[in-house]
């Protein structure tokens, strides 16, 4: 806001309903707000419009998961509003999707390779 004071140095802050939505460039349907990255991990903010899907990939590093709104599902699991999901390096997602749309906050290694399997 206007009047609050300066962060001090290593914070940040922002305003994600000034942010545009950037498409996925994995996937089909999927779009990510970047909200920042500190010490080799990376925030988003992601929106799956009803029949995206991610590609099947392995994870190479741990990622987490938060639904805000909708419905996802990872590896066959349901996953609605409120739920949290952790996926440990070294997993495979086989076709993480979401039949009715979905938002989530995800936070991953900064040096994760998208490995298709």
């Amino acid at each position: 806001m206007a009047n609050d004071p300066p962060l001090a140095p290593g914070f940040s802050c922002i305003d994600s309903a000034s942010m545009p939505w950037v498409p996925s460039r994995f996937a089909h349907g999927v779009e990510v707000k970047n909200f920042g990255k500190a010490n080799g991990r990376a925030m988003q903010l992601v929106r799956f419009a009803a029949g995206a899907t991610f590609p099947a990939h392995r994870h190479t590093g741990p990622e987490f998961i938060y639904v805000l709104e909708g419905e996802a599902v990872q590896n066959g699991r349901r996953l609605t509003a409120g739920y949290a999901g952790v996926a440990e390096q070294g997993t495979v997602e086989a076709g993480f999707h979401s039949d009715t749309g979905c938002l989530f906050l995800l936070v991953y290694e900064l040096d994760q390779v998208f490995d298709k399997t």
